[in-house]
């Protein structure tokens, strides 16, 4: 099995540079440029609920869906999907309102707001429309509430579950995220704000910023930028209430589930990877000292190592204990 390099920075050079006025956040990037810049070799598009929603399906074999986070994109699942494609089919999505996909818009072209209930209608019909009536899920962040939530009420059809960071459980939102209800942010937002705020919000979510290189920060930002998603964004926020969320269901679930977690995040408390583990019958819990909420991005080798064992695909090396352990630096 190849080995995956994490730590090499991108090269600087095929990045054009940003205007003034693109850099302060007053213009956006049209989703044009963005589906130039960002669709991969195994990109497509489907129509759900009047969007086109970006995906990328590759490999063979049992399913693997892969959801991401807030102000994410289907690019932080990069490197842990190229080699889970060596024995699997997978899927990666771009959540509206975020990546190449951007927001869901009514009939009359408004923005529509993205809750739970909305996700739900969204996930549901992503998976009707690829034909898939059963797969492993892993979700990072928003993207394991999605997940965990559809293992919930689809409980035939998820095999595996991985969750990454996962939300659920009543917290205080992130600093980041949290500016978004305030009416003045709401309002100012997509005509007003600065590439060093985004920044500076995508460093806060690696365990360690120097790991970033400057082709991931600029793709975080454009996509932040992309036409209409911090219209969006303003939209969502106020419905980001967890205390709503039903988590003792969790106690009812039968599926084999690994809760995976970075020591250093800072924008969901590490004691929810426990609640998670003691909740869900028989689940599996590692933390990974040093890295932050994405670690799959992060520290793709060292989060792969537990995928294998979990999964059962060649290469595994790392035997995933019951309970929690901590994994190796």
């Amino acid at each position: 099995m190849a080995s995956i390099d994490s730590g090499t920075p991108a090269s600087t050079s095929s990045l054009p540079p940003r205007s003034l006025a693109a850099r302060l956040g007053i213009t956006s990037v049209p989703r044009d440029e963005l589906r130039r810049r960002y669709t991969q070799s195994g990109s497509s598009f489907v129509k759900i609920m009047g969007a086109d929603v970006h995906y990328v399906d590759e490999g063979s074999g049992d399913i693997i869906v892969m959801i991401h986070g807030f102000a994410s994109s289907l690019h932080t699942w990069n490197r842990v999907a190229d080699e889970l494609k060596r024995e699997h089919r997978v899927i990666r999505l771009d959540l509206p309102p975020f990546g190449v996909t951007g927001p869901l818009r009514s009939s009359s072209g408004a923005i529509e707001t993205m809750n739970l209930p909305t996700y739900r209608r969204f996930i549901d019909t992503f998976m009707q429309a690829l034909g898939i009536s059963r797969a492993t899920f892993m979700g990072n962040s928003l993207g394991g509430l999605i997940a965990w939530d559809y293992a919930v009420r689809h409980r035939d059809a998820v095999e595996r579950l991985v969750l990454i960071d996962s939300a659920g459980f009543p917290m205080k939102l992130p600093i980041y995220i949290g500016l978004f209800n305030s009416a003045l942010v709401r309002v100012s937002s997509p005509w007003w704000l600065p590439e060093v705020i985004v920044k500076s919000a995508v460093r806060n979510v690696y365990g360690d910023p120097r790991k970033i290189d400057a082709v991931t920060l600029r793709r975080y930002v454009e996509f932040f930028h992309g036409e209409g998603t911090r219209t969006a964004i303003g939209k969502m926020v106020p419905t980001l209430d967890f205390e709503d969320v039903d988590t003792d269901v969790l106690k009812t679930l039968d599926v084999p589930t690994l809760v995976l977690w970075g020591a250093k995040d800072r924008w969901i408390p590490t004691a929810h990877a426990a609640e998670f583990a003691s909740r869900i019958p028989g689940a599996k819990s590692v933390m990974y000292p040093g890295l932050g909420h994405i670690p799959m991005e992060e520290a793709p080798e060292r989060v792969m190592a537990d995928l294998r064992a979990f999964l059962g695909t060649r290469g595994a090396r790392v035997p995933v204990d019951e309970g929690t352990r901590r994994a190796p630096a």
